[in-house]
């Protein structure tokens, strides 16, 4: 089935029947172009005591620190999207332990699922979107130059969980909008 182009000029603003909200609407055929947030995955991935990191070449915050995560893709599970990402931008294999986190960003409407994961063997490298990748202890991570708050939440939650094996889910920190 094609779908309608909302670029083309037959699309008109309206408030489709039966729903609340303004979309792009085909006055040709009906055709309601939704746009819904994205869904990133990615994972704290450790090795012993060691976090993996990964320095972005990629815009935005190219040339800030990461953890391996990217957009999940059309009939990926979350889970094979977080370990996808993880081979993509470390070149790492991880073994997903759980769901660590689900934090909702409106603003640049995304939905990022957070795994706790831990990396099969050591040999790391960085993939086309990272400039480098490295194993770092908790003292030696570069802070300030982490790329986003939810990097910096899920760290900070793996934290508060790295020793239980049962705990739900974590969200946004109060203030984390």
């Amino acid at each position: 089935m094609n779908q309608a182009d909302p670029n083309e000029q037959n699309f008109t603003r309206k408030i489709p029947p039966g729903d609340n909200m303004e979309r792009a609407v085909c006055v040709t055929c009906g055709f309601v172009d939704y746009q819904n947030p994205k869904i990133v995955v990615g994972s704290v991935v450790t090795f012993g005591e060691k976090f993996l990191l990964c320095k972005r070449a990629i815009e935005p915050r190219r040339g800030y620190w990461t953890l391996p995560a990217g957009y999940l893709e059309l009939n990926e599970s979350a889970e094979a999207g977080a370990a996808r990402e993880a081979r993509e931008e470390a070149c790492a294999e991880i073994e997903i332990d759980r769901l660590l986190a689900v934090y909702s960003i409106p603003r640049i409407s995304q939905i990022q699922l957070m795994f706790r994961a831990r990396l099969k063997r050591p040999e790391i490298a960085a993939g086309p979107e990272s400039e480098s990748v490295g194993l770092y202890d908790w003292d030696d991570i570069s802070w300030a130059e982490l790329a986003f708050p939810s990097v910096n939440w899920a760290l900070q939650h793996y934290r508060e969980t790295k020793d239980r094996a049962d705990f739900a889910p974590f969200s946004n920190p109060v203030d984390g909008l």
